[in-house]
């Protein structure tokens, strides 16, 4: 039963992964973007989260009704006036300019923060659970994590799927000059999908922060794991994100049952064997058929 018991906490934890890893397949998906200062914008998440919870009475959950819209803020204004720039000169631009902000928004924590490692206090909800059998028990955070996801998710897939915008979006995606001759102005778009994905990530970085500790150089890993679940489950593709932070969960918790060394070891090696079995992912767009 302790390898069951590995599986549904693999579970869980891969809710936390996929809710991460949405805002990265987003702005991918919509930009052809990879944002290489996700795992840091998630960490500022966190700081944010911090820093209200030490100057006004709130608790770690109410911080996300400001950290939130702030960081939705930040990826329209970071979109329109930083990033916007740099799509039209090469695939390589983007790159540098979120690679350049990653290293910024360390060194900006470490002198605001410290090295110091920082934690949000959610009380007993953080060890609070139900005990299914003698080895087995459910977690209520890891379940309320696991809930967030998919409501972020289902309300994703609406949007893009039952709104004018969230179709305009998907048609920018597809071909950004007909969307222009059409009207759609493909820049509104495109911060619009960023602010999106900022407000995915917060939501996902506030989370880690209640988890599990955090510091300002922790943001690459994070990155790497949001990254593998996107790549596991299919580049752009919602539903794959979910799949693919669920199967690096499971991969990591299984692997900390064998040896506690061989957590992070066993979901790298499942993002390798995705990568050389099935590159496109376990669960590609039927358009990239």
């Amino acid at each position: 039963m302790t390898w069951v018991n590995a599986v549904v906490q693999g579970i869980l934890l891969g809710g936390l992964y996929a809710l991460f890893a949405t805002g990265l397949s987003l702005m991918f998906g919509v930009m052809r973007i990879v944002n290489l200062a996700h795992g840091d914008l998630s960490v500022l998440a966190a700081f944010l989260a911090f820093a209200l919870i030490d100057a006004l009475p709130l608790n770690a959950f109410a911080t996300l009704v400001l950290v939130v819209p702030a960081m939705a803020a930040l990826g329209w204004l970071l979109q329109r006036f930083v990033l916007q720039r740099s799509l039209g000169a090469g695939q390589l631009a983007p790159l540098l300019v979120t690679f350049g902000l990653s290293v910024v928004l360390q060194n900006v924590l470490l002198e605001v923060f410290s090295p110091d490692s920082r934690a949000l206090d959610i009380g007993g909800l953080g060890t609070a659970g139900l005990r299914l059998s003698g080895s087995v028990s459910v977690g209520w955070f890891g379940v309320l994590c696991l809930g967030i996801a998919i409501a972020v998710l289902v309300g994703l897939q609406l949007f893009l799927a039952r709104t004018a915008f969230g179709r305009a979006m998907r048609a920018t995606s597809d071909d950004q000059e007909t969307v222009q001759l059409m009207g759609i102005d493909h820049r509104r778009v495109y911060a619009t999908a960023t602010a999106i994905a900022f407000a995915t990530l917060a939501v996902a970085g506030v989370l880690f922060g209640m988890r599990t500790t955090f510091d300002p150089s922790i943001g690459p890993a994070r990155l790497i794991f949001a990254f593998e679940a996107v790549i596991i489950g299919g580049l752009g593709s919602l539903w794959g994100t979910l799949a693919g932070g669920v199967v690096l969960g499971v991969a990591q918790t299984v692997g900390a049952q064998i040896s506690p060394a061989y957590s992070i070891l066993a979901g790298h090696l499942v993002f390798l064997a995705v990568l050389v079995l099935r590159p496109q992912g376990i669960l590609r767009p039927a358009a990239a058929r």
